[in-house]
């Protein structure tokens, strides 16, 4: 073993040392609260390269979130590099079930129903392509007894619909199975399921449960891709297993193949994700699936995160609950063991509770108060986001109420997914503004009679009312001298306007109601400027909005039916559905701040005073009468696990044991009391909360408080999508790349990227050996269904003529280089090499070469500009190239001989513009490239002075020519 994996393997306890070394078959790791599962599983992947020759691109990682996985990604990436290992991260499947089945399908796509540009919903997309199109399936026979009757409402309705649509997906079920079925219920979710698989395939979309259905897919249907995998991939490891679901587990089977060397990694104390089709029986049903004796199995059941009398909590907490049905048992046994270390002697698992008196809530948010009032103090207590309160949701009137409460005695909340985002003054006014643009928004009430829709009150009273008294104050005269003859305009539209919604958004940003969000002060800020990313959140709902509605322009036919839609529909489910704000991977709990999480937002993470609530929780049924025939009628893969009378009581259990194992000095039982019906706590937490000591009899200037741990992810940058934004304008950077506003100005390059496909097409084909299929018919084939694919996609079209030129700029490249296609090597190589301080990544159209020197080309769609003329762009191709050049160099150990742009578009001449690989040259455009990156994360966006050119086409125009600019020194 190498010195560097030893020395960091002398860290591990003899638990953890087992779980590192044991590699070959199958191994199962029960990794309970704080047991170091994270360095357990990086320490593994090391000794698998390091003492095992395996190489990192055979390794099959997968993570539950994306935080996670970027979680990982870093620590695998500074370990590898401590011990002088650098390897492409690109090509090691490392992520979410979900990032690696895209890949999967992606990289093997012409084996599935999916075409070219294929659309990737989210939760809601998915939700609103039902909500849009529910009479295609109200019109299905019985479909009512999936998705409710009509009067649930067309809302309700999809909502119902997505459940049992995923359901389907992530349980893999056998659609014909279903439509055979006797049961009328089922044959309609049958025929459901048919028809939005008809929708999907006609628009070319995948959802997010569909990404694996379809990955599974693949691999069943197509052995020989299933056996190229098998190959590839030799040691598989998957984390957080106990919230895998029956489809995930599939995948991971037939990947594993005859090897069998599969490792997983949970704790089944902690499967909090049934409602997401997760099912515990993965985790606990794992050894039955191989012979006895085979699998071998690992716990890790040092606790390195709480204080003795936390961990003697949960523990009792899981001991007293009973576990089995009478004939089998759902849980592995174990006992959590602290640290050996000194600890102080105070209790750390107490109470807080408020008497139910008259004034209840006044008297239960003052004792809150005093509490961290106490602890704030002691002087122990360095900063407020040592301080975290876990709750069953956070969208609760009583939490908010708190949340508010605490704000207004000087102590900030960070509560992400408290739906309080249409509550935001930034938003609210925004919404207000909108309104007024629009005086024909009152009849957007008058298309039903009688009907009342809650919403109107919000924006009567919360958005228009407030953005009205805005209007009135002084300062804001010239808002309101803009507005007035904007709005007048929009009342008696006659004729196309060359804008739409998303633009008079960009235009409103120019005044100081909102450019006072944006400024470089308030987006510093201890809330690490909230309203500012919440407003860059409401840039991307419009330009949603404008591309599911079709809304290019104003139209004057369409423009009251576009307002109805807008505010009567996508913005009303948008505040039902509830958004979430933005939260910072790589700071979980923002300094200054305490959080008000969810007990699931919580789960991995730790915190020095965790204040568990919703005490008066009770298990809650969570399944309902098609479920039961469901499995009564044996329709799903396998028979039934846990008794459904028995879940809601395993799930109550495991999520409290969650949230009280992420405190690590002081654990808090909170109840606002109250007797009776509804009481709280529940009978559920009644004995071990009164037998807990009251927060106010211990002395918390006796404990010590840890720091919030900080996670340093690493940051993923590329030439084209960062380096290149800022250099043009590193303001525009901070807004569309930062601040993640949505751009409207940028038009797709539908050209480019169809010459771009069709190119890639005939490489693809080129690298599997089918060269001899290859001439104009098959090219012409291609071209015109990526053609429609993309135009359907993107809603930009080409004229014939246009459409002619881009194909002859591939039939040209075509004739040109047939003779030639022995020396590719590969093409559209993603590439990401690991830096001390972030990723740098890049994506090369073509590398071709012999033997160890290659050639590195990128395509362009254009004609060969004039050398002279253009001497700055293709000094800046240059660079780009020269990052491309150090990243496969470093990858694969080939040299760079030469760098080439090939324009597409040169009908005569030699279309190479060709450039001699120079390192001195390359190490001063790496080295330009690290001290941008160091700008970029310093956040230092000041300009040297305004880029004209970068300006005339930015959607941030009308804001830059109203900011009061402070210039940055140029000292060069």
């Amino acid at each position: 073993m190498t010195s560097e994996t030893n020395k960091l393997s002398s860290k591990a306890n003899a638990q953890q040392r087992e779980a590192i070394h044991a590699i070959d078959g199958p191994v199962l790791i029960i990794a309970g609260p704080g047991s170091g599962k994270t360095f357990t599983l990086v320490e593994r992947i090391v000794y698998l390269i390091t003492e095992k020759g395996v190489a990192p691109e055979s390794l099959f990682v997968v993570t539950f979130t994306d935080k996670a996985a970027r979680e990982l990604t870093t620590r695998i990436s500074n370990r590898l590099t401590e011990v002088g290992i650098r390897f492409n991260l690109n090509e090691m499947y490392l992520g979410t079930f979900h990032s690696i089945c895209l890949r999967l399908l992606e990289d093997f796509r012409e084996f599935t129903r999916l075409k070219r540009s294929f659309t990737l919903f989210d939760q809601f997309d998915q939700q609103y392509f039902l909500y849009q199109r529910i009479k295609d399936f109200r019109d299905l026979p019985d479909a009512q007894l999936v998705m409710g009757d009509d009067q649930a409402g067309r809302w309700k309705q999809s909502e119902n619909l997505l459940k049992w649509l995923n359901k389907v997906s992530e349980e893999a079920l056998d659609v014909d199975t279903l439509a055979a079925a006797p049961e009328l219920e089922i044959r309609a979710l049958a025929a459901c399921f048919a028809k939005y698989q008809e929708l999907m395939l006609e628009n070319n979309a995948l959802d997010f449960s569909g990404i694996q259905y379809e990955a599974l897919r693949l691999l069943e249907q197509h052995p020989a891709v299933l056996a190229q995998l098998q190959q590839k991939l030799t040691y598989l490891m998957v984390d957080e297993y106990q919230d895998t679901n029956t489809i995930q587990e599939r995948i991971l089977l037939l990947l594993a193949g005859e090897r069998r060397n599969l490792c997983v990694v949970g704790d089944d104390d902690q499967g909090l994700y049934r409602f997401r089709g997760a099912t515990i029986r993965n985790i606990l049903e794992f050894p039955a699936l191989f012979p006895e004796g085979q699998c071998k199995r690992v716990t890790l059941s040092v606790n390195y995160r709480s204080h003795p009398d936390i961990i003697r909590f949960y523990n009792e907490w899981m001991r007293e609950q009973r576990w089995d049905d009478g004939t089998r048992v759902f849980r592995f046994a174990k006992e959590i063991v602290p640290r050996e270390d000194d600890f102080p002697a105070a209790p750390t698992a107490v109470r807080l509770a408020a008497s139910d008196d008259e004034d209840e809530s006044t008297n239960w948010h003052a004792e809150v108060l005093a509490f961290l009032n106490g602890l704030k103090a002691s002087g122990r207590l360095s900063d407020w986001n040592q301080v975290a309160f876990l709750f069953r949701s956070v969208k609760n009137d009583k939490v908010v109420a708190l949340a508010r409460f605490l704000e207004t005695e000087g102590v900030p909340v960070f509560s992400p997914r408290s739906n309080m985002f249409f509550e935001r003054q930034e938003i609210r006014l925004m919404i207000g503004a909108l309104i007024f643009l629009f005086p024909q928004f009152p009849k957007v009430r008058a298309w039903a009679e009688g009907v009342t829709l809650p919403i109107w009150d919000y924006y009567d009273h919360q958005c228009f009312a407030a953005f009205v008294a805005e209007l009135r104050k002084p300062e804001n005269k010239p808002l309101l001298e803009w507005a007035r003859p904007m709005a007048k305009r929009h009342a008696v539209l006659t004729q196309n306007t060359d804008y739409a919604f998303s633009s008079l958004f960009y235009q409103l940003l120019q005044f100081p109601l909102f450019s006072r969000f944006l400024t470089d002060e308030a987006v510093l800020g201890v809330d690490k400027g909230r309203a500012a990313r919440n407003l860059g959140k409401f840039s991307k709902l419009l330009t949603k909005f404008e591309y599911l509605h079709y809304v290019s322009v104003l139209n004057p036919e369409w423009l009251e039916k576009n307002i109805r839609d807008f505010f009567n529909q996508f913005l009303r489910f948008l505040v039902d559905g509830g958004i979430g704000e933005y939260e910072d991977d790589a700071e979980y709990a923002p300094k200054g701040c305490i959080s008000f999480l969810t007990i699931h937002q919580s789960k991995g993470l730790e915190f020095p005073v965790v204040v568990c609530g919703s005490l008066e929780a009770v298990p809650r049924k969570q399944y309902s009468a098609l479920d039961v025939l469901l499995e009564d009628g044996g329709y799903l893969s396998k028979e039934r696990f846990e008794p459904l009378d028995h879940i809601k009581n395993f799930d109550f259990w495991r999520l409290f044991y969650t949230a009280f194992s992420r405190a690590q000095n002081l654990l808090v039982l909170a109840a606002q009391e109250k007797h009776g019906r509804g009481r709280s706590p529940s009978k559920y937490f009644d004995r071990l909360f009164y037998e807990l000591p009251s927060w106010r009899d211990i002395d918390p200037s006796a404990l010590s408080f840890e720091a919030v741990k900080q996670i340093n992810l690493k940051r993923e940058y590329s030439f084209t999508s960062h380096i290149t934004v800022f250099e043009n304008c590193a303001e525009q950077y901070r807004f569309f790349k930062e601040l993640e506003f949505a751009p409207i100005r940028e038009s797709p390059m539908l050209f480019g990227t169809l010459v771009h496909q069709t190119i890639e097409d005939i490489h693809k084909t080129v690298l599997r050996g089918d060269e001899g299929i290859l001439n104009r018919e098959v090219i012409e084939t291609w071209f015109s269904t990526n053609y429609t694919m993309l135009s359907k996609k993107e809603r930009v079209y080409l004229a014939p003529g246009s459409q002619q030129a881009a194909l002859l700029h591939v039939l040209r490249y075509y004739e040109r280089e047939t003779g030639n296609w022995d020396r590719i090597k590969e093409a559209e190589v993603e590439i990401s090499l690991v830096k001390d301080q972030y990723i740098l990544k890049g994506s090369v159209d073509l590398i071709r070469g012999e033997h160890d020197t290659v050639e590195i080309v990128d395509f362009k769609s254009e004609k060969k500009p004039d050398m002279e003329k253009e001497r700055d762009r293709l000094r800046q191709y240059q660079h780009q190239l020269e990052v491309y050049a150090h990243l496969v160099e470093e990858r694969t150990g080939h040299k760079v001989s030469r760098m080439h742009l090939y324009y597409t578009g040169e009908d005569e001449g030699n279309p190479y513009v060709s450039f001699g690989k120079d390192d001195r040259s390359i190490g001063k455009t790496i080295a330009r490239f690290d001290e941008i990156v160091t700008r970029i994360e310093q956040q230092d966006y000041a300009l040297v002075a305004r880029p004209t050119k970068v300006c005339q086409n930015c959607d941030m125009r009308s804001y830059c020519d109203n900011k009061d600019w402070k210039f940055r020194k140029n000292n060069k």
